[in-house]
């Protein structure tokens, strides 16, 4: 993600691009014909739009990044982004994965990328490669550059690069949520106001895997998205998105050949009219930017209700068929099970040895530099003598204080851990303060110096700095003793990073004892666990640990910090994912955690992870469902014969309505997972769900199914809500 959120009018190239790669050799770029879309001759534009081999295309695109999900996740990912309406799909070259040294070159896995956009083709989809090679994106050293807005020129289509979804989250942060209903008013004005591409970032984020985040970074990336991070539809936005691409694809060849008119009623409401009358083409956009009050509007003789800050879309100029704040579509809550088969777990761990370094250099290294980016942790050591005279009498303990420049540090002295601190992602700054009972003779401090990601953009990137930067300590009866200047030993790394004790045969390389309780800090804990049962998504839910990093089966899976709370007080992220590629299908599978606080593993639960709660919502002001309307010769019109509000509701993964958990027909209340009913409702209603939905992978229940039993609450404007369970 880029620092700005603009409308940049640009030139776009949209290509198949493959890059054909081997080890050892720079990769070569060329471009390909793709099978199940027509081969790009030729990308040029107008002022009007995007022309590709000539033609005009509406087009919807998607941020889904490859490096942040894995190879075997793709095509389901991208299955789900063309079926919500997307026929773009956007990532960037992420070169610091494909390039980790000069000369040694990696596209293997989830750095695939010829087999990403491989798949984008098969999937009758096109790419844009954002090539960097400064990306920001969130990632790790996302590489720096110089940004510009241009050239925008009136003469050039307007595209919008990022519009974003909700907004990525750094430890610390609340949750973070965007409306799929202003998300859909965004893209309908966007596309009323002459826009030709947009592009959601992200449509699905995914993982940030191993060491990948920027600094501070979650490992799950825009997991509000309309695709959640286990590759999951969020529902209503997934499908409210999808059902305004297909509106706005009604309105398609009114919108890229119609003139343009716009009919501003007053200071809130307008009327944005696309129209060639030669040919009865016209489209019509009518807009509510009143933030609170709801509103009807007369266009052409009919009057039409607007609720506040929304549009209606018109494909014939006469027939609403979407309107951005009404949701049509279904709802979903993400469940996390307990896995049956999972949690048998028999914890092992194994301490880190807290070193005694000799003195390398006068003042504490700089942390970035001394990194090199191979690990988050370095030992800085160093010693000094107290006399007894030194030591208050009164029993009050003298204070070690480290001002650091972030990320986060460890201490120890003599051997004993004290204490942590961290910085922030606003502040990465920090300062260590506490009491500590030294001894009379040879007092030695071991800090533990960590960075949880590098930064990713700004300005002046090589004067970024971290790592303990001033230590001294307080409180003692002969005065402040300054420490900083007293001779600093160095250690790159941990034992059980360099031995691999993450991987099968690592984990023999060191002697484990059996867990009981807490553990020291700066712990690892290895156990086994079968692969849980069915095929719904898996994760980690880290309950009782602190801070460090998961392997499964070798291969990290970002870093967890759960002690690092959001402002209500709970973990920013508290589940982590295990793709089901990671898992042995039939042996049991090895999870390392390494944790840095005093922790017991006993808490930590393996989940599977559903969205199987499907709920509608709708009223009788709703319009219809979009797939309600096709276009066809350029003519508009109806594909049922009777065009009434419905609910339709869909179970993913092949599943089953098994179960009718809530229904009811007249003023009921809530959210998916939480409705009441209301002083109106009819008996019948619940009944009428059971015998449309019950054993049917979707079904569609109308209003009109419950008008015909019965007019319950005459006067009554009429709600219809319902509640599902899906399984297999």
């Amino acid at each position: 993600m880029r620092l700005h959120n603009v409308v940049l009018v640009v030139t776009l190239v949209l290509c198949i691009v493959t890059i054909a790669g081997a080890q050892g050799r720079a990769p070569a770029v060329r471009l390909h014909k793709p099978h199940s879309v027509s081969g790009i001759q030729n990308v040029s534009y107008d002022g009007r739009s995007l022309l590709i081999n000539g033609q005009r295309h509406l087009l919807f695109s998607g941020s889904i990044h490859y490096t942040r999900s894995t190879s075997e996740m793709w095509p389901d990912l991208l299955d789900k982004a063309r079926h919500g309406g997307l026929n773009v799909i956007q990532t960037y070259v992420f070169w610091n994965a494909h390039e980790p040294e000069k000369g040694k070159w990696n596209f293997e896995g989830n750095y695939d990328l010829i087999k990403f956009i491989k798949l984008i083709q098969q999937k009758g989809m096109f790419a844009t490669l954002r090539v960097g090679p400064f990306i920001q994106a969130e990632w790790n050293h996302g590489h720096c550059g110089d940004t510009f807005t241009g050239p925008n020129k009136p003469y050039k289509p307007v595209l919008w690069t990022e519009n974003w979804t909700a907004q990525y989250r750094v430890f610390g942060d609340p949750t973070s949520q965007r409306s799929a209903e202003d998300i859909a008013f965004s893209i309908a004005r966007f596309f009323s106001k002459d826009g030709i591409l947009v592009n959601y970032y992200m449509y699905h984020g995914g993982t940030n895997f191993g060491r990948t985040s920027a600094a501070f970074t979650t490992t799950r990336y825009y997991d509000e998205a309309p695709l959640d991070e286990f590759g999951l539809q969020r529902e209503p936005k997934w499908s409210h998105l999808r059902d305004a691409h297909r509106s706005l694809n009604l309105c398609k060849k009114a919108l890229l050949t119609g003139k343009s008119s716009v009919q501003r009623l007053n200071e809130f409401h307008e009327i944005r009219v696309y129209e060639k009358p030669q040919n009865d083409i016209c489209a019509a956009f009518i807009t509510n930017n009143h933030t609170i009050e709801a509103a009807t509007i007369n266009f052409r003789g009919k009057n039409f209700f607007l609720p506040a800050h929304s549009i209606s879309v018109l494909p014939d100029c006469k027939t609403v068929v979407y309107n951005t704040q009404q949701i049509a579509s279904q709802h979903n809550t993400r469940n996390f099970r307990r896995s049956t088969l999972a949690n048998n777990h028999k914890w092992e761990v194994f301490s880190e040895t807290i070193p005694s370094l000799p003195v390398t250099q006068k003042l504490p290294a700089e942390l970035y530099s001394l990194l090199k980016d191979t690990t988050d942790y370095a030992w800085f050591s160093t010693s000094f003598n107290l006399g007894a005279q030194d030591l208050p009498k009164n029993g009050a303990a003298p204070v070690l204080r480290i001002m650091s420049l972030g990320h986060s540090l460890l201490t120890f002295v003599n051997g004993e851990y004290i204490g942590s601190n961290h910085g922030t992602h606003e502040e990465k700054s920090f300062e260590f303060q506490k009491p500590v009972n030294f001894k009379v003779g040879n007092n030695r401090i071991t800090i533990l110096a960590s960075t949880v990601g590098l930064p990713d953009s700004g300005a002046y990137m090589e004067h970024r700095y971290a790592g303990p930067k001033s230590i001294s300590i307080l409180g003692l009866t002969t005065g402040t003793i300054e420490l900083t200047a007293n001779g600093w030993g160095h250690k790159v790394g941990l034992k059980g990073e360099k031995q691999k004790i993450f991987s099968e045969e690592g984990s023999k390389r060191v002697k484990w004892r059996v867990a009981v309780g807490n553990a020291p800090a700066l712990s690892w804990f290895k156990t086994r666990f079968s692969t849980p049962e069915g095929r719904d998504p898996v994760a980690i839910r880290m309950n009782g640990m602190g801070k460090g990093m998961i392997w499964v089966n070798g291969k990290s899976i970002g870093r967890h910090w759960m002690n690092f709370l959001s402002p209500i007080g709970k973990p920013t992220q508290s589940e982590y994912h295990i793709p089901r590629s990671f898992l042995n299908p039939k042996e049991e599978n090895l999870l390392v955690v390494l944790e840095e606080e005093i922790a017991n593993p006993g808490q930590i639960e393996i989940l599977t992870v559903d969205r199987d709660v499907v709920c509608s919502f709708i009223t009788e002001k709703h319009p219809p469902n979009v797939n309600s309307f096709a276009s066809k010769d350029m003519k508009f019109h109806s594909v049922i014969e009777t065009v009434k509000p419905a609910a339709i509701l869909k179970c993913s993964n092949f599943k089953k309505v098994v179960a009718v958990e809530f229904a009811s027909y007249g003023n009921p209340s809530g959210f998916c997972g939480s409705f009441a009913l209301g002083n109106c409702t009819m008996a019948a209603a619940k009944n009428i769900v059971e015998q449309e939905c019950l054993g049917k992978k979707s079904c569609m229940v109308s209003m009109e199914s419950f008008s015909k039993n019965g007019n319950v609450c005459p006067g009554l404007e009429k709600t219809l809500a319902i509640q599902v369970r899906c399984s297999h």
